[in-house]
């Protein structure tokens, strides 16, 4: 936008110089260009509208209790980045690695409730029992349209608006992660790390639209030489505009003899590429990410930054399950106590000794 504040400067007098004298000088630029100022951009808010960190209370319908965090939300978060998706999709691995199928749970329902589980930090499992009433099998409810209603035992399945079918009292088992400001839905334990997941997300979205975009202002060309004519800059700006598209990022020869330093200046603004940390950025977001799932990075085929390395592969394995995996396991046995008979079982775990054969080839 135009300023009005500041005045147009009077041009050079030159009175006194001689015809022979003057054919010899280059014309001065005109001085009455008004200064210029202009916004990049509009303002942003820091917290978008998908942050979903605000807690609000489980509000109750008058049927069924609705989540404190929004289970889609929960579920476009899953592919944030390649780390969370991953280390998520790592879990899931472990635990069907080592699940026992069962008459009553078979893998592929397992599998399901596993991952529920971890990424909605709620697993449901419906019993369908015989005539008789005894269990025939247990079928996975998925977490982002199951709701746990007033009474207990009584439990909804929501897929959309005035479609709701309400289950069998008491046939639904809902395995949580303990939220302490509330006792009806779990949440996940990785909450904490969305924010800097959402960081990474954003960081990468914002590299690929710089590249993307052609026009970005990179740098001001900024000329002050009186030893250069009008037709000189416009023969610069050409070759300026030759430098776009196929064959870019060329070299600009300028000669201007006689010049005076600091006459043609290269003044960076942009300088996205050197100065948005963008490295620095996706390595603190991930090591937050990976910090909340408790996956060593070489579980998940990081390449060492260092001659150290990131450890022994075997070692992370072990203590990893040790450590995360039995524990999610150990939790998964509530089924059986809640069903009076064994439908959930895993295999004893055997510390890893040497890389398998497949894996090191």
């Amino acid at each position: 936008m135009e300023s009005p504040m500041i005045p147009a400067l009077a041009p050079a007098n030159h009175a006194g110089v001689d015809g022979a004298t003057a054919t010899n000088l280059v014309s001065a630029p005109s001085l009455r260009g008004r200064a210029r100022a202009f916004r990049f951009g509009d303002a942003e808010a820091v917290l978008d509208r998908r942050d979903m960190i605000g807690y609000v209370e489980c509000a109750l319908n008058g049927r069924w209790y609705e989540p404190p965090i929004p289970p889609r939300g929960l579920a476009r978060a899953y592919r944030l980045t390649a780390h969370h998706s991953s280390a998520l999709q790592y879990k899931r691995d472990q635990l069907v690695r080592h699940f026992k199928p069962s008459r009553l749970l078979d893998r592929r329902n397992f599998a399901d409730f596993a991952l529920n589980y971890l990424i909605m930090g709620n697993g449901y499992l419906e019993r369908r029992d015989s005539l008789s009433g005894r269990p025939l099998r247990l079928l996975h409810s998925p977490a982002i349209h199951t709701r746990r209603g007033r009474d207990e035992g009584q439990f909804f399945w929501v897929p959309g608006h005035r479609q709701e079918s309400e289950f069998m009292r008491g046939s639904v088992f809902q395995l949580y992660e303990t939220d302490l400001e509330q006792e009806i839905y779990g949440v996940p334990e990785y909450l904490a790390a969305l924010q800097s997941a959402f960081l990474n997300e954003q960081s990468t979205l914002f590299r690929r639209r710089y590249f993307q975009n052609g026009a970005h202002a990179g740098f001001v060309f900024y000329l002050n030489e009186a030893t250069m004519s009008d037709e000189d800059a416009d023969d610069i700006e050409e070759a300026l505009e030759g430098a776009k598209g196929v064959g870019n990022f060329k070299n600009l020869f300028i000669h201007a003899p006689g010049g005076k330093k600091d006459g043609v200046q290269i003044i960076p603004i942009g300088e996205a590429a050197a100065k948005d940390e963008f490295l620095g950025i996706k390595q603190a977001t991930t090591e937050d990410v990976l910090a909340s799932h408790r996956v060593p990075p070489i579980l998940l085929g990081f390449v060492p930054r260092n001659a150290g390395g990131l450890g022994s592969i075997i070692d992370a394995a072990n203590a990893f399950h040790v450590n995360v995996v039995s524990p999610i396991m150990m939790r998964m046995l509530e089924v059986n106590d809640w069903l009076g008979e064994e439908a959930i079982a895993f295999s004893d775990f055997q510390p890893m000794t040497k890389i398998p054969a497949a894996a090191a080839a």
